[in-house]
């Protein structure tokens, strides 16, 4: 049995590093180099993410659920949407080959 998924989302979803950039540095007054500190990690590591060149992993989403106090989830859900939208941009005339099956 399978739901109706008509739901396509036209524009690329926010990558985590976007929101890291655009919306918790500045509200936690962070530099690069203060978030890297405060999680344990690099400022490469940190710049790569909030350039959106690197994705986030679950090792970073408990590091930075912890420090702003949200949960893994929010910070990995983010980034799972980003990687569903652009395999799904690489595949679309693959997946429009494909017809969907009916139930018996």
């Amino acid at each position: 049995m399978s739901i109706a998924n008509d739901g396509l989302l036209l524009r690329k979803p926010t990558h985590p590093g976007e929101m890291l950039r655009e919306d918790f540095l500045p509200d936690y007054n962070l530099t690069v180099a203060g978030l890297a500190e405060a999680i344990g990690v690099s400022r490469q590591s940190v710049n790569e993410l909030i350039r959106e060149r690197r994705a986030l992993s679950p090792e970073m989403a408990l590091k930075l659920g912890r420090l702003f106090g949200n949960t893994p989830e929010f910070w990995l859900k983010s980034q799972r949407f980003v990687d569903l939208w652009e395999a799904s941009q690489s595949v679309k005339a693959d997946l429009e080959q494909i017809r969907p099956l009916k139930v018996a």
